[in-house]
């Protein structure tokens, strides 16, 4: 059948009707968006996720944001923030919380809110407490701790603000080329039955709940996709939120035309899923130095053959980054223009309670031997293979995943920091203990026993807050046991997003089957084998008790160890230093006179340490154009944007003297005109009080392309 041009007409007239007609409705729901700066100290603090005391931040490539949602029927009030850091601990919620009740008393509090960490591996560390996280960046780093409360409430306080009458919608899209299982064999232990109703090893579906006001602007999005935010692997040492954060930057970007980065009332996130298992470095694990494959049981290389190491798809990590944030923001971006999906309607609901791991017990059904046993949670361990790290970020020593037996020679170090019972190894079986992480006191607890799990409701869409990584396996199971459990029992479906690394940190989360192998992440499952059945029974009491109202005990309190004198190693800023005749913010190293699109502007300035203030909501540098018309000078970007760099190098411990480089790189379509670059900063004097400062760069021009 053929139409001609004016059927055609007639349908786009039809069509664009219908839409507009469809996003002017008043929705049932209140709803708000916020977003605000929560970068942590942009130097000299250690980076939480590779576990590597020498991965010290030296600046920044792309600020830390949080990004918050409430959704209110008015009845009922939830928030979902998702945070650029590694992961949120307990302590960090509850400071947020307080926080909010100085502004808005009892309408925010521990049940409905949920705050769920990107992951990104390019950011300060030590504000989980417990000492296992916060040891490899030297303890307790009150500047992080403080920087992610701040913006976490901030930015919450500010989708309070902005709330209005609006709908929901959520779509799904597959994304190529951008995610691998970093461990394949352990994948492969999972029933064949089960693998085979699956397309692939990781999860390739970006979840999208599009948030659009009653005038039909679409007010924000959440965007849930499952992939590790380790683009910027262990080498890297400048600030970052990495792929993830990179897509929520170009997201922005596209929705807040004209805004500088982190400004705008477009709000974009992309939040944790189910990564446990799943590597951005597409390109796979090859040996460092010989570019053969390594083993694919113990990611291990032949002697003289280096690191095992995963990489791609781009010729470093920053290329790398790029391409897998840019396809991640692509598919987002695609189905907001699409506005297509299924409108969510229906109550909002909430439910949350701690429980004590190593007291949960069950009866579960073995498949594999057909018969009804007795599980339970462990006293939390690290196995061997915990200390081998992941072709992500492979660790030290010559530990090897996949090791399931002991060594006399470690278990004797083990047995000094804490020694395990012999009920934990049988518990942990056949984990091979390395650390009895569960038994340690010294000086406080190690890694946390009580855990917070807590369910979201909107409509027909649940929120799962996962307190770690769940690998691709275990997410799924964990969605299908609460989708069933609503079939089976409300006879209606829903839809389970799995919110990752939410609330509080618990490590990682594998299958029984996926355990037996004891790669990384089975090495890394804290509560035994079982840890993942216990947590599917968990949130599906969870649920029932919310669809039917329960008042549920709240469970036991988690230890308070932010009250407690947390162990610090990480010294203030004592005082900075100038040369003799050259203050704060003088130039070393002016740009050049004459620039073209593609080209990268380089500045040095005497400066500061950056951590004497993080600026937040402000930058470290701004890029300047002269706007002729109005004879002033006009900010193009910031220490927020992509084609900055901002790195700071301590010339003379002694002396205090640093020095700041800039770099730009010139977007291809600059406007062409005069430019100059600036540093702000504040300085220590050595007899107390901290002081502004700032420099300015002599002018250059950008010409035309080419």
């Amino acid at each position: 059948m053929e139409y001609s041009l004016g059927w055609l007409v007639a349908l786009l007239c039809i069509h664009q009707c219908i839409a507009l007609a469809h996003n002017s409705v008043v929705s049932g729901y209140q709803i708000g968006v916020g977003r605000a700066d929560c970068t942590g100290p942009p130097v000299e603090i250690a980076f939480m996720g590779y576990a590597q005391l020498s991965q010290k931040g030296e600046g920044i490539h792309l600020r830390q944001f949080a990004r918050a949602f409430i959704i209110d029927d008015g009845q009922k009030r939830v928030v979902f923030v998702s945070v650029d850091a590694g992961m949120i601990g307990n302590a960090v919620k509850r400071a947020v919380l307080q926080q909010l009740t100085k502004e808005f008393g009892s309408i925010y509090h521990r049940d409905n809110v949920l705050i769920s960490g990107t992951h990104t591996h390019s950011s300060p560390g030590g504000f989980l407490t417990h000492l296992l996280y916060d040891l490899p960046c030297l303890g307790f780093i009150k500047e992080t701790f403080n920087a992610l409360v701040i913006g976490i409430a901030k930015s919450i306080s500010r989708a309070h603000k902005s709330m209005t009458d609006g709908r929901l919608f959520i779509s799904e899209t597959e994304i190529l080329d951008v995610n691998i299982n970093r461990s394949p064999s352990a994948y492969l232990n999972n029933p064949e039955e089960e693998r085979s109703r699956y397309k692939y090893d990781v999860d390739k579906t970006l979840t999208q709940v599009r948030f659009v006001t009653s005038s039909g602007r679409i007010m924000g999005a959440i965007n849930w996709y499952p992939v590790h935010p380790t683009s910027m692997n262990n080498t890297n040492k400048l600030i970052s939120s990495d792929n993830m954060g990179y897509a929520a930057v170009l997201l922005e970007q596209e929705y807040n035309p004209g805004s500088l980065v982190g400004q705008g009332e477009f709000v974009g996130a992309f939040a944790a899923a189910n990564l446990g298992d799943v590597s951005p470095n597409i390109m796979g694990p090859k040996c460092q130095f010989t570019g053969e494959s390594c083993d694919v049981l113990t990611s291990s290389c032949p002697a003289n053959a280096g690191q095992c190491f995963a990489s791609g798809p781009g010729s470093n990590i920053f290329e790398s980054t790029k391409i897998i944030g840019t396809r991640i923001y692509e598919g987002a971006s695609r189905l907001l223009h699409q506005q297509s999906g299924e409108e969510i309607v229906g109550e909002v609901n909430y439910i949350h309670q701690f429980v004590n791991m190593t007291q949960m017990k069950l009866k579960h059904f073995n498949p594999k031997t057909k018969t009804v046993e007795e599980v339970r949670g462990c006293f939390p361990a690290m196995g061997y293979s915990f200390a081998a790290g992941t072709t992500d970020g492979p660790g030290a020593f010559d530990f090897h995943q996949g090791t399931t037996t002991d060594n006399p020679l470690w278990n004797a170090v083990r047995d000094l920091l804490a020694e395990p019972t012999k009920d934990d190894i049988k518990c942990h079986h056949p984990k091979p203990i390395l650390l009895a992480t569960g038994r340690a006191k010294f000086p406080y607890e190690w890694q946390p026993k009580i855990v917070a799990t807590q369910l979201l409701q909107i409509g027909d869409v649940v929120f799962v807050a996962a307190p770690g990584e769940f690998t691709t396996m275990s997410g799924r199971r964990l969605r299908n046991a609460v989708r069933n459990v609503a079939l089976q029992t409300y006879e209606k479906d829903v839809k389970v997003i799995i919110c990752g690394l939410s609330n509080m940190y618990t490590s990682y989360v594998a299958t029984p089957e996926e355990y037996t192998s004891q790669r990384y992440e089975g090495a890394s499952t804290l509560f035994g084998p079982h840890t993942l059945t216990l947590y599917a029974d968990q949130f599906v009491k969870l649920f029932l008790s919310m669809k039917g109202e329960e008042k549920i005990d709240p469970g036991p309190e988690p230890p308070h160890l932010e009250d407690k004198s947390l162990l610090t190693l990480q010294t203030g800023v004592l005082y900075d230093g100038h040369p003799y005749g050259h203050d704060f913010g003088t130039l070393k190293v002016q740009p050049k006179a004459h620039y073209v699109p593609g080209d990268t502007v380089r500045v040095v300035f005497i400066a500061a340490n950056p951590r004497n203030n993080l600026l937040h909501e402000d930058t470290f540098l701004r890029v300047e154009r002269r706007d002729e018309a109005r004879n002033v000078w006009t900010t193009v970007a910031t220490d927020a944007n992509w084609e900055t760099l901002f790195r700071w190098t301590r010339t003379s411990m002694i002396l205090g003297l640093s020095d700041v480089e800039i770099l730009w790189e010139i977007p291809l379509g600059a406007t062409p005109g005069t430019y100059r670059i600036s540093h702000t900063g504040f300085y220590q004097y050595i007899f107390g009080g901290k002081f502004p400062y700032n420099g300015t760069s002599q002018a250059f021009a950008v010409d035309q392309e080419g």
